[in-house]
């Protein structure tokens, strides 16, 4: 249990994807000017990265182990994501056509964004087991979620805001999420 409580505040505070491991940095700009697409994002790569960590797991310890086939993991890991973004990208153009049309370009990024695919390497590389992958997929994604909703609500609040200029837009959100990566990174001196 008290392993599991450190991988759920590691993965959403600590090793943030976005705000520690600079991982993908390009739907959190993309979709992060507006809180309700945020929102749609966020959920999305809780479901792909939640269910892409089962997945291969399952393929990395019943396939890829057995028949000695580790150097494939990132082929088979891709082939996974991608096939799992598909799936949620049908879902939403049937269940939320409204939500699947805000995301637009960003719901098939998931299918590169290294984040989900940082996830899948990271659950081998640490080792864990099917439940630690799992929690560890799932914290992932509500921590980038979490980044996602942050940095949205900030940037709806500049869009009433006098910014110079030159600061205008994207660099002000580059401003502002290193700054916000500070603050996280002052998360990583709680655990010493």
């Amino acid at each position: 249990m008290t392993n599991l409580m450190a991988i759920i505040i590691g993965a959403i505070f600590v090793n943030n994807f976005i705000l520690t491991r600079f991982l993908g940095l390009c739907p959190f700009f993309g979709v992060s000017k507006k809180t309700k697409p945020a929102i749609g994002m966020g959920m999305s790569v809780i479901f792909v990265l939640t269910l892409a960590s089962m997945a291969t797991w399952l393929a990395y310890t019943y396939v890829l182990l057995p028949m000695h086939l580790e150097y494939l993991q990132i082929i088979v890991f891709i082939l996974v994501i991608a096939t799992l973004v598909q799936f949620v990208e049908l879902f939403l153009k049937k269940a939320n056509p409204v939500l699947y049309k805000s995301l637009g370009i960003y719901l098939p990024l998931i299918t590169t964004n290294c984040a989900v695919l940082g996830v899948a390497l990271l659950n081998v590389q640490d080792n864990y087991n099917f439940i630690e992958a799992v929690v560890f997929g799932l914290s992932a994604g509500i921590g980038f979620t979490l980044a996602l909703l942050l940095m949205s609500g900030i940037r709806e609040r500049l869009e009433l805001s006098k910014v110079p200029k030159a600061f205008d837009g994207l660099p002000i959100a580059f401003i502002v999420a290193s700054l916000m990566s500070l603050a996280f990174l002052a998360f990583s001196g709680m655990i010493k």
